[in-house]
């Protein structure tokens, strides 16, 4: 059997969803597949329990995708982004900085949302579009370019012909390699934890990053559960501390977490199961072959900092809708355009990221004094504090 679509996105997951989304509603024809059924419920078994901000800059897209009308009742805004440097010799708040929205603009920084409720919510407007199919359960096999298509066999059988080819398929793309492109990776020996907790003191919709060694503990404001203040939280040391964390008796990791958080928010209780996930920096060598455009997770992978990954791919986004017309959805000028928007911006990014990661990471008590003195000083600089909060919402 062969289907002949306007698009094909390779990836169900958040960003190739979203994908789907806006170029259903802009008219295409398109069909997603990806080989793991997305789980849309938070406790269910692989539910991915992370969260995302989406930055100001992604917002348009998801409007014009359909998709925000459903996310707005779910999302917490995101006022204030509070640094903390707990790097002393004692686990205490030293150094805290509060970097506000009001300083640069009228709305917040972006809006938080767990993952899981995304892929129901996206799942959810795919169902209200006519010319959009989602096939979960199948997998991009094999991959042939040719001058007007992209053909793709599938896992079911069935052989796809596709003007544009939009691989969302992850960090190990199995199109990106279809293709020959190769991926720059920095590998930094960490992991991170990701789960929700409950605290007593509200978050006052601030999220909090605190800096000690090994990586940021960060608690992203969700909203209440059982009546109690709830946070989602990212937590990255190295690969051993993190399977020592992963392993411990609930009051002996709820013990360990209210270390590590500095005491901010008072007692935190656990609220949920822990997922680890394996933490790189990694852009691919070009973003787009023939036919073929490399988005989200198969182009860039950066550490969970700053709410840059998926705003990140909602930028690639932005860019392919802005690109595609009828006449040049797919051809060499479209994706060598792409390419050149969009890869340089990923690289600065990445190394900021990279940059701020292993600033977090440090041991030594002399660097770990130095990195306070620096956020001071970046802090008391108004017009460089202003233009890095400009930076990281992505505002021009």
């Amino acid at each position: 059997m062969r289907e002949t679509v306007d698009i094909l996105i390779s990836g169900g997951g958040v960003a190739g969803l979203a994908a789907a989304a806006a170029f259903g509603s802009a008219g295409w024809s398109v069909l997603c597949v990806d080989p793991a059924p997305p789980v849309t419920e938070a406790q269910a078994p692989g539910a991915d329990l992370r969260t995302t901000a989406f930055l100001q800059p992604s917002v348009p897209v998801l409007e014009a995708a359909g998709l925000w009308s459903r996310l707005a009742p779910h999302a917490m805004p995101l006022q204030v982004m509070r640094i903390v440097d707990a790097g002393g010799p004692e686990p205490v708040a030293r150094v805290v900085h509060d970097f506000d929205a009001g300083d640069v603009s009228a709305r917040p920084f972006g809006w938080n949302l767990p993952n899981w409720l995304l892929r129901r919510e996206f799942l959810a407007r795919l169902d209200d579009l006519p010319d959009v199919r989602f096939r979960p359960g199948v997998a991009t096999t094999r991959l042939i370019t040719r001058e007007a298509e992209a053909l793709v066999s599938l896992s079911d059988g069935s052989l796809v012909s596709a003007r544009l080819l939009i691989a969302a398929d992850g960090r190990n793309s199995p199109m990106r390699q279809a293709l020959g492109i190769g991926v720059q990776t920095l590998r930094y020996g960490q992991k991170a934890l990701a789960f929700a907790v409950t605290h007593q003191a509200p978050h006052d919709n601030v999220s909090t990053e605190v800096h000690r060694a090994g990586g940021p503990f960060t608690l992203v404001p969700l909203p209440d559960h059982e009546g109690q203040p709830c946070s989602a939280v990212v937590w990255m040391d190295t690969g051993a501390e993190i399977a020592r964390l992963q392993a411990l008796p609930v009051a002996a990791f709820e013990a360990a977490m209210n270390e590590r958080s500095a005491g901010l928010f008072g007692p935190l209780r656990l609220a949920s199961a822990l997922t680890v996930w394996p933490i790189i920096a990694q852009i691919a060598d070009r973003f787009s072959g023939e036919r073929t455009a490399l988005m989200a997770e198969a182009a860039h992978v950066v550490p969970p900092i700053g709410a840059q990954g998926l705003n990140m791919s909602i930028a690639d986004l932005g860019a392919l809708l802005d690109l595609a017309r009828d006449e040049t959805l797919g051809t060499p000028a479209m994706l060598d355009a792409y390419h050149r928007r969009r890869w340089p911006e990923v690289k600065l990014r990445l190394h900021g990221v990279d940059l701020l990661n292993r600033a977090s990471m440090l041991q030594a008590q002399p660097l770990r004094d130095a990195r306070a003195a620096a956020l001071n000083t970046l802090y008391t600089l108004g017009p460089v504090r202003r233009g890095l909060m400009q930076l990281g919402i992505g505002m021009r």
